[in-house]
């Protein structure tokens, strides 16, 4: 209970997102049909809750501004090879990868829309570390 069900990322190029997010992770697209406006399904396989990619209704956040709605951060299998594919296909890095206590890696980027999203790499022998001293 309380746990992630749906997740949408809200964009101004629905090309160019489903293009970054299937580079980036992997992920597979199918639009809704039947609605007026462009919904693209995400499926992200088996190991996580699904999503949508759909048109923004409003202006994004100017960089650099703190994110108004949800952060979500994906599991990878390792952040530096996330974050190397997530520069590659057009993201910039806000918050490099640093360590956390006992859980693992972490990293903040933006996606080619502008969005805040991170990933994480499990690792429970990880120790603290600020952000680009990873």
């Amino acid at each position: 209970m309380g746990g992630v069900a749906h997740f949408e990322i809200h964009v101004d190029d629905t090309a160019r997102a489903r293009a970054f997010y299937g580079a980036v992770f992997g992920w597979t697209f199918s639009q809704y049909p039947g609605m007026d406006m462009e919904y693209w399904l995400i499926d992200v396989g088996d190991k996580s809750q699904g999503g949508a990619i759909m048109l923004r209704n409003q202006p994004a956040a100017p960089p650099g501004s703190s994110p108004s709605s949800f952060v979500c951060t994906m599991a990878v299998e390792s952040v530096d090879a996330a974050v190397n594919r997530i520069v590659q296909a057009g993201g910039v890095v806000v918050a490099p990868k640093m360590g956390i206590e006992g859980m693992g890696w972490a990293a903040y980027l933006l996606d080619t829309e502008g969005n805040s999203f991170g990933v994480f790499e499990f690792d429970p022998s990880a120790k603290w570390v600020e952000p680009g001293q990873a």
